[in-house]
């Protein structure tokens, strides 16, 4: 439990970010009538590429019979004990009982310093903060208030030939699955990943998996399947807890 001060949450000028002796996690504590009346993120999941920072926003609003002196000690703590401070924050009393503040962290993969993103630091993450009132009472914000952060998945344009193609002939579909790598800044090569090979008949609107393919060791897609139509062939890949889903721009093959 962190210690508690009379100051006003503290605000930094840029992120700081660190590492922690990883520890366990320990639960919400509070003493008193102190509670968090909600914790809302801009977004639940944030898919972290390489070339561009994300903004996690967290509106935290607490309340006190007595009146809240502040929400301090705002951070983002990832899966591997990360921290990231909050860089901005806004705070208001919206009654006499209440504080909100919207607390702003920067999610950096290409920071390209010993304070960017690792590849182990994609999983859950936690907000933890402590809201202190005027009577001393308080609530330690801990484990309850959780985001997803992943590294970023991409599926190459999905090629599909030859074109047109004889009905009942085979045909041979390609794709190439990476993903962010925050430990090079680049995208890599993404192994070993089941991925669904789709197909959408023209004049309709909906995609089908006709069969699941493992991409290998370079994160190359291929299948062949019989041309029984036309309409588009794409891939896609579903999220995993570090890793985002992805999906394919399709190709349109003739079938004649």
């Amino acid at each position: 439990m962190r210690t508690r001060t009379a100051a006003a949450a503290t605000l930094g000028t840029s992120v700081l970010l660190s590492l922690l002796v990883p520890a366990a996690a320990h639960a919400d504590t509070a003493k008193g009538d102190t509670v968090f009346t909600s914790v809302a993120f801009n977004k639940k999941t944030f898919n972290v590429g390489v070339g561009t920072a994300q903004t996690v926003n967290v509106a935290a609003t607490a309340k006190d019979g007595s009146g809240m002196q502040g929400i301090l000690g705002a951070k983002l703590i990832s899966s591997d004990d990360r921290i990231i401070h909050a860089y901005a924050a806004d705070c208001t009393r919206p009654t006499s009982t209440t504080m909100k503040c919207v607390f702003r962290f920067t999610l950096d993969p290409d920071r390209s310093d010993y304070y960017d993103l690792k590849n182990s630091s994609a999983g859950t993450w936690r907000f933890t903060a402590e809201a202190v009132a005027k009577d001393s009472d308080f609530y330690d914000l801990e484990t309850s208030a959780k985001i997803q952060v992943k590294r970023l998945a991409r599926l190459a344009t999905t090629q599909a030939g030859p074109e047109p193609v004889a009905k009942g002939a085979k045909l041979t579909v390609t794709g190439a699955l990476t993903r962010a790598d925050w430990n090079t800044n680049a995208y890599a090569a993404h192994a070993g990943r089941s991925v669904a090979l789709q197909f959408k008949r023209s004049g309709t609107a909906t995609y089908t998996t006709v069969k699941t393919v493992t991409s290998d060791a370079g994160g190359k897609l291929r299948a062949t399947v019989t041309a029984s139509a036309s309409g588009t062939w794409r891939w896609k890949s579903t999220s995993t807890s570090t890793t985002s889903g992805a999906t394919a721009y399709g190709d349109t093959v003739t079938v004649r």
